[in-house]
């Protein structure tokens, strides 16, 4: 086993040993398929304007809350506790601890998206009636890949902003307002919406049908995969940001 593994496989021990996880994830997945519940009842209802791809992401954007604090939480609590300082001797090279944690939280996060998302989506056709789209559609496979990435991807940009906080309190306070609940309800405002449009948590909406160019008052000025590309250098800044400060700073 390589080095590398080692310091990855010892990180998924430390996330898989805490009781937290199991709970965290648990209500992640409890709110995700709840909300595809409801949302499917109202499609069938006819109550819902949404369209029945969108429809399976309005539930997991909300879990999304969840999963960026287990993510959060998984490296910030090596910091508020110490336990930092015997990762750091336990793995001498800062950037390969930096790596084998930002591999294990993305897997970890990868992991628990994709079957939440399919169940969802399947609960949310189950229920959708006549508005029910196929499996094999080419719209719904980019949706449901893209929205997968783009979640796990949002999930390792809040671990990588944790290392360079130190601080699950801090990371929380930053991103859940305004990334989740300033950029969601000041997207669309006229004024703002052309820097805002780009925030991390926008840009993969796109993918997810959530927006769609063109539209008046939601669209967005790119398209679904631009979206996801931006995702990634949102998130290969903050991985970059990450590692400068686990290798400058002391734990």
């Amino acid at each position: 086993m390589s080095m590398f593994a080692q310091a990855a496989s010892a990180e998924w021990v430390k996330i898989r040993s805490v009781r937290s996880t199991a709970v965290t994830l648990s209500v992640f997945a409890l709110i995700s398929l709840g909300l595809a519940a409801l949302i499917g009842r109202s499609l069938e209802q006819s109550f819902y304007g949404y369209d029945p791809i969108a429809a399976t992401f309005m539930g997991l954007l909300v879990a999304q809350l969840v999963l960026v604090t287990f993510t959060v939480s998984c490296v910030g609590s090596e910091y508020s506790t110490g336990t930092i300082k015997s990762a750091l001797a336990a793995v001498p090279s800062r950037g390969r601890l930096f790596a084998a944690k930002m591999a294990t939280v993305a897997a970890a996060s990868a992991a628990v998206v994709l079957p939440v998302e399919l169940a969802a989506f399947a609960l949310v056709q189950g229920m959708a009636g006549d508005r029910a789209v196929s499996w094999t559609d080419r719209e719904t496979v980019e949706a449901l890949l893209g929205g997968w990435i783009s979640i796990t991807l949002l999930s390792v940009f809040a671990a990588a902003i944790t290392v360079m906080t130190r601080s699950t309190v801090w990371t929380l306070a930053i991103l859940l307002p305004i990334l989740f609940l300033s950029g969601q309800g000041l997207g669309n405002l006229d004024s703002i919406k052309p820097v805002v449009q780009y925030f991390p948590d926008q840009v993969g909406q796109v993918v997810m049908r959530m927006t769609q160019p063109g539209d008046p008052q939601f669209g967005r000025d790119y398209g679904a995969w631009t979206g996801v590309a931006i995702l990634v250098l949102w998130t290969s800044a903050a991985l970059a940001g990450g590692w400068l400060a686990m290798r400058r700073r002391d734990a």
